[in-house]
């Protein structure tokens, strides 16, 4: 039976997935929260918390298998992801209520910061397909990359506080002794040879907190932005800062920006690499492809 039919017939099953230490944030609430603002009209819900990494991925892999209809990432960009990935395999429905340290993908598509409105945003059901992508065979829908903010999301996962602040703190630390690395890339058939501080492939415009690193990125045009951040030079990061933050960064003397479907990168060894913020280890080549609108979310 069609989906909206189904709505209009019975309420739909939606599992709301928790994960408790995303960005640092109380959600004991939230079951609360769910039951004053979301339209019990529409939707029958039930609760699940994660307990370890990786355990999202498993919760919405065994509620896509008990038929759920919609499964939404209470968390930030990491649980989205785990959760992205077995909604797409199951071609069941994505919500998303912000819970984390940045929330690129929720901030881009527009999604409350507030629980409240964001479970009302649930409650219209607008579903949009959006892009997402593959890299060395692991899913992504937000931002992944190598390099600098790679090596950041690897040393900031060993912290125990959260939040933006504490990020800042220690991109500031590490960037003093941080050297540039070379990188062979192939993009749709074309090469380039560049030296560079990052490279962050981009799906939405932005890795979180409103840091635009590509604004001119769309989840709906098939293609990923490979954006090669040249240098970090200490004297010119205030001025990269006034740009991502103002949604200016774009291709500048700094930043270049490269868009392609199927993407290849060599770089000189192993290393650090990140997806959708959650830290990885990989070796010196890297494929990366998209799969264009393959995601159903619920957004504004």
């Amino acid at each position: 039976m069609p989906l909206l039919i189904r709505m209009v017939l019975s309420r739909l099953s939606i599992l709301f997935i928790i994960n408790p230490i995303s960005g640092g944030k109380d959600k004991l609430k939230i079951p609360a929260l769910v039951e004053t603002y979301l339209d019990r009209t529409k939707f029958d819900p039930y609760f699940r918390i994660t307990e370890y990494v990786g355990h999202a991925a498993e919760l919405a892999a065994e509620a896509a298998e008990k038929d759920f209809d919609v499964i939404v990432a209470v968390g930030g960009d990491g649980t989205v992801n785990e959760i992205a990935a077995k909604v797409v395999q199951q071609r069941k429905i994505l919500g998303v209520i912000p819970f984390g340290s940045g929330n690129g993908l929720a901030r881009f598509l527009n999604i409350p910061m507030n629980t409240a409105a964001a479970l009302k945003v649930i409650n219209n059901f607008h579903i949009k397909a959006i892009d997402t992508a593959r890299f060395n065979g692991k899913f992504f829908c937000n931002m992944a990359g190598m390099g600098f903010d790679a090596h950041i999301s690897s040393v900031f996962a060993g912290k125990k506080s959260r939040g933006f602040a504490g990020y800042l703190k220690v991109g500031i630390r590490e960037i003093l002794n941080y050297k540039p690395e070379k990188y062979h890339l192939f993009i749709d058939g074309a090469e380039y040879n560049r030296e560079a501080a990052m490279i962050s492939i981009a799906n939405s415009s932005q890795y979180g907190n409103n840091a635009h690193i590509s604004p001119e990125a769309s989840v709906t045009d098939g293609l990923l932005d490979v954006c090669i951040i040249k240098r970090l030079p200490l004297h010119k990061l205030p001025v990269l800062a006034y740009q991502m933050f103002n949604v200016k960064a774009g291709p500048s003397d700094m930043v270049e920006i490269i868009k392609g479907s199927n993407i290849r990168i060599v770089r000189d060894r192993e290393g650090s690499i990140h997806i959708d913020g959650e830290p990885y280890i990989m070796g010196r080549e890297i494929e990366i492809f998209i799969e264009p609108l393959s995601l159903n979310v619920i957004c504004p």
